[in-house]
């Protein structure tokens, strides 16, 4: 498929697909390389898609939405003792106005962060690499293992998917999961508060994702994902699915190909909450177009840039804790770091007066 025809279905589409990965997971090659073409379609038309059979437990998602609420239900002190300001490794609390990809519009949210456990005593941990290290568990009973367990149920779906994704392009099933060992992969747990007046508000502003795919488990509807057209379409709420999109990485290793859309979330009164898990690939992963679609398109389309540094100098821009640093001289932006927003459909609707 072409590029131009690649941006003409962008434009065109109306609604979000439904795909039921049960067969990447359980069947035989012939079901794997259907749903790999599904996964292709959407991936290269929409960026998006709603996934059933994933074979994550109803048991383990409650399990997550019921430690969050009892977190959230804190109070600000207790929280802010595990304020992600107080770490060097991007993980901890995130209170509401912490965060925002537009510096002058606030994300009204608050959030726990955390991510791939590493021990303080792992090699790239001791040599400082950023978003690598433990996580600061709260100090509340009963927390950490349905957590943990849901973030690993999540993780092990996420390396099925991207073996499909690489199906999808033409690439061996295991060509993309070398790169996936110790990934920076975060899994946020979003708390929006009950606002009566957030008609116009924002929840949280129109990105990208910086890594290669997301896994949204949503408690409540919300999102919105921009068509080539820039239009906003709405994500309905799907009890029990997956909400998944395509994210920096996986639109550079395609060349283009697959597109990380834009989305935001948007007119929120309700109180909700939301989990999302960035699946990354490891840190020192170099990620530049894949020769095989170099030679598929007859050029590339983006230069090279180190996965890690890419989601670093992108959350050093976007969280104020890390601004402050950076200002101060405690910190420095990575080399070659790019503005936030400047990749995906959001970066081409910005480049188009």
């Amino acid at each position: 498929m072409s590029r131009s025809t690649a941006d003409q279905r962008l434009a065109n589409f109306q609604a979000i697909p439904v795909i039921d990965i049960h067969p990447l997971l359980h069947g035989d090659d012939q079901a794997r390389s259907e749903v790999a073409a599904e996964l292709g379609r959407a991936a290269r038309e929409v960026g998006f898609f709603q996934m059933v059979g994933h074979g994550i437990d109803g048991s383990l998602r409650e399990g997550l939405i019921t430690q969050a609420k009892r977190f959230f239900a804190q109070s600000e002190a207790t929280k802010m003792e595990r304020y992600i300001g107080l770490y060097h490794h991007h993980r901890g609390y995130v209170p509401p106005g912490e965060e925002s990809p537009d510096p002058a519009k606030p994300d009204m949210k608050e959030a726990f962060d955390l991510a791939f456990e590493l021990p303080s005593d792992d090699p790239d941990v001791l040599a400082g690499t950023p978003l690598l290290g433990p996580n600061p568990w709260p100090d509340l009973d009963g927390f950490k293992a349905p957590v943990a367990t849901y973030y690993a149920a999540a993780y092990q779906v996420g390396r099925a998917l991207l073996s499909g994704f690489a199906m999808a392009l033409g690439l061996a099933p295991q060509q993309l999961l070398q790169y996936i060992n110790k990934p920076p992969s975060q899994l946020r747990l979003i708390h929006y508060p009950f606002n009566p007046d957030a008609e116009d508000a924002q929840g949280i502003g129109a990105h990208t994702d910086y890594e290669c795919f997301t896994l949204l488990l949503p408690s409540a509807p919300g999102l919105e994902v921009m068509n080539g057209k820039g239009e906003w379409i709405d994500v309905p709420f799907k009890e029990g699915a997956l909400i998944v999109n395509i994210g920096d990485m996986l639109e550079i290793w395609s060349n283009g190909e697959f597109v990380a859309t834009s989305h935001r979330v948007r007119k929120v009164k309700e109180e909700r909450y939301s989990f999302p898990l960035f699946f990354a690939c490891d840190y020192h992963t170099v990620v530049e177009p894949l020769p095989e679609l170099v030679a598929r398109h007859g050029q590339a389309r983006y230069s090279a840039l180190k996965a890690g540094d890419h989601l670093y100098a992108q959350t050093i821009q976007t969280f104020r804790y890390l601004r402050e640093r950076l200002a101060r001289g405690e910190i420095k932006l990575p080399d070659d770091a790019r503005e936030v927003g400047s990749l995906g459909q959001h970066g081409k609707h910005k480049e188009t007066p």
